[in-house]
């Protein structure tokens, strides 16, 4: 019995000890569970707040990274301080409900002395001087959107400023009513002043192209005594009159300019016939511009 017991024994501790393959068993199935398991989503962490942006010139350093905030993603802008009350808004901001508050450089020149102009000095100041621009006034009134002729004279005589010019309103009115009849049913045609010779020198340069000047603005001052609306016309009367003005203010600049040291009078002087009668067939063209509007606004 002793003999056999110490079979049993030896046997049982010769056998290897199963502890390692009962170890991997369960290691496996725990792992396989772990695989299977799904996983669980993490709530992403609440975002900190954008450290306010330092001010200019107190060590502000561009591109130092925001904490807190994820590789390669733009930092929130700074929002905007609030505006106090009263403070005014950025130097592009216009005021809103304010029209219309700014007047027109017109109004505000003045004369050589320091006086503001009165009507009609902007275009023909002290009035109409001799018979060349009675003539263009006169045109510019009769031919104006609401007809002006008596008006004209009127201006003309007070303009005048002398005991005797009372005495000259009715060759004037005779005058304005022989341009009414050309205007109305008449044929209109170029009106060109004769001109005297003119000096070749630079004197005489200046001295003509004020007077055409003054010719030009007579006229355009006689459309202004009608109450002319230049959105009345049609393109062609808007653009001819457009540059009528263009070519007046051309001449004012050309009756300031200094004298040259050099220069061929004579070429000036032939530049200016040419000028006269462009400017000549712009004003004929303004007259049979405003004739179809009024004949529009009788039919």
């Amino acid at each position: 019995m002793a003999a056999a017991t110490s079979k049993k024994k030896t046997k049982t501790a010769a056998r290897p000890a199963p502890h390692k393959k009962v170890e991997a068993r369960p290691a496996a199935k725990e792992k396989d569970k772990a695989a299977a398991r799904p996983v669980a989503k993490v709530a992403p962490a609440p975002a900190r707040a954008a450290a306010p942006a330092a001010p200019v010139g107190k060590g502000a350093t561009a591109g130092k990274p925001v904490p807190g905030a994820k590789a390669g993603a733009m930092p929130p802008r700074p929002l905007p301080p609030p505006a106090r009350p009263g403070a005014p808004g950025k130097p592009g901001d216009r005021p809103k409900g304010k029209k219309g508050g700014r007047k027109s450089p017109l109004s505000q020149r003045r004369g050589p002395n320091g006086e503001l102009f009165t009507p009609g000095d902007l275009l023909l100041p002290t009035g109409p001087q001799g018979p060349d621009e009675i003539q263009y006034l006169l045109r510019g009134a009769v031919a104006a959107e609401h007809t002006a002729g008596p008006t004209a004279v009127s201006e003309i005589i007070m303009k005048k400023g002398t005991p005797d010019a009372e005495g000259d309103r009715g060759e004037l009115t005779r005058f304005s009513e022989g341009l009414g009849e050309r205007f109305e049913k008449g044929a209109i045609e170029p009106l060109l002043p004769i001109r005297p010779a003119s000096k070749r020198n630079f004197q005489g340069v200046v001295e003509r192209a004020k007077h055409r000047r003054r010719e030009i603005g007579a006229f355009l001052r006689g459309l202004d005594l009608g109450r002319t609306e230049t959105s009345h016309m049609d393109s062609h009367g808007e653009a001819s009159l457009q540059s009528l003005m263009e070519w007046a203010a051309r001449l004012e600049n050309l009756a300031e300019a200094d004298e040259p040291d050099q220069a061929d009078y004579a070429q000036f002087h032939r530049g200016l016939d040419q000028l006269e009668n462009t400017t000549e067939a712009l004003i004929v063209d303004v007259e049979l511009t405003l004739r179809r509007l009024r004949d529009r606004a009788k039919a």
